[in-house]
């Protein structure tokens, strides 16, 4: 018997039974669904947190100011070490400068929170008070204008450059450059706006908080120190940001700035380092275990389903034996009643896996939409989502089909 033939009896013995074998199919559709779902947002969290480790530049070290009386459970004794460090100042910037050899580019910054206005249009961002060597470090690029000069800085000038999304807030489809925007109380010129870096905000590995740098607007740091008010208690810098001159030796730098700020901070613990290269293995490593774990569990649907085959294609032989014998008593081989089964089981699973692929989609689609989470369809976990479902088929068809290949004719013919 050829193939063709084959092909027609397994299609005449499934559509004999519509009902049975769509409620089959329904195990195969949901677990192909769920695995694709599943590791789409695997992927999807796996992009976003590579771009928000990616925008603060690879091969940097962020030195972040922290307030180790805001930990929770810090007594009297942390609150009076404390006072022996004013926190994050610009001359600890200039002694890691100075004393780390591998330090290539050290900028300081200072953070605010302020309301920015341009004539009706207002938002809420981070101003970011900085250097002009920041746009390197930020591994940014200019759309428009000039990022700030070394004049801006030493005048301490009401120059700013908004980022992509701050400049849409303010502007829309303006033309920003020139313009003045009221960052509260006082006027700034634009002079520059940044290209779209298309990173949203976080916290990569609950150490290091990453806001989106587009809705960031920058200003020389000598402008953001005198023009705004700050209580005695708060730090100069919240952030040191260090580009390293040699990649393969971030940790080694790290250590040295550690060591370079705890002599200067008194021994006190009022800072954190973190390196966004090590934070991005160790994303990738969670990540990884995190696909592999709610693919599993998706998989559990495709083992049902493929118990599922298994189950009514037994009773599909049993239904069936006297049509078994009389095909062999006629001349079919065992083979041939193998491969009819086996076909079934098999067709089955890929019907199942098609429509599951394009139910995995739409799952896909429905999730980015009313969850907000980026998800990503690649291309191998179709294939693997796809071929596992043809695995089930095989897997759990085979049984059946030898179970009905290996019927004696004679039993068969006399079955009732």
């Amino acid at each position: 018997m050829d193939l063709r033939e084959t092909f027609d009896l397994s299609v005449a013995g499934l559509m004999s039974h519509k009902l049975r074998t769509t409620l089959t199919m329904l195990g195969i559709i949901f677990g192909v669904g769920a695995v694709i779902a599943m590791l789409s947002i695997g992927e999807g969290a796996k992009q976003e947190a590579l771009q928000q480790i990616s925008q603060m530049g690879i091969h940097n070290i962020i030195v972040q100011h922290w307030n180790p009386e805001e930990e929770e459970g810090a007594g009297e004794e942390d609150a009076g070490s404390s006072n022996l460090s004013q926190g994050l100042t610009r001359a600890d910037a200039r002694a890691v400068r100075e004393i780390c050899p591998l330090a290539r580019i050290v900028t300081p910054q200072r953070e605010l929170k302020v309301k920015a206005r341009y004539q009706s249009n207002a938002f809420q961002t981070m101003l970011v008070g900085t250097t002009p060597e920041y746009i390197e470090v930020l591994n940014a690029s200019m759309k428009e204008g000039v990022f700030l000069t070394e004049e801006d800085l030493l005048e301490a000038r009401r120059v700013c450059v908004l980022g992509s999304d701050a400049k849409r807030s303010l502007f829309y489809f303006e033309e920003a450059l020139g313009r003045q925007i009221k960052v509260q109380d006082q006027w700034y010129t634009v002079v520059g706006v940044l290209r779209d870096k298309g990173a949203a905000g976080g916290k990569i590995g609950g150490v290091l908080e990453v806001r989106n740098t587009d809705e960031d607007i920058y200003i020389p740091l000598n402008t953001i120190l005198k023009r705004f008010k700050w209580e005695a208690t708060d730090p100069e810098l919240t952030q040191i940001t260090v580009k390293v001159t040699d990649p393969g030796r971030l940790q080694e730098a790290a250590n040295i700035v550690r060591s370079i700020l705890q002599r200067r901070h008194r021994g006190v613990d009022d800072f954190k380092i973190a390196i966004p290269e090590e934070l991005m293995r160790q994303s990738q490593r969670t990540q990884a275990i995190f696909n592999v774990v709610m693919g599993c569990i998706a998989g559990i649907s495709l083992v049902v389903g493929g118990i599922g085959i298994m189950n009514i294609m037994l009773a599909s032989v049993l239904e069936r034996t006297r049509e078994i014998g009389i095909r062999r008593a006629l001349g079919a081989r065992r083979r041939d009643v193998l491969a009819q089964f086996l076909v079934e089981a098999v067709m089955v699973s890929l019907i199942g896996g098609i429509i599951g692929v394009l139910l995995g989609y739409s799952m896909t689609e429905v999730i980015t939409l009313y969850a907000d989470w980026k998800t990503i369809v690649q291309p191998w976990t179709i294939a693997l989502a796809f071929g596992v479902a043809a695995a089930v088929g095989i897997g759990f068809g085979y049984y059946p089909a030898r179970q009905a290949a290996l019927l004696n004719p004679i039993d068969a013919l006399r079955y009732e």
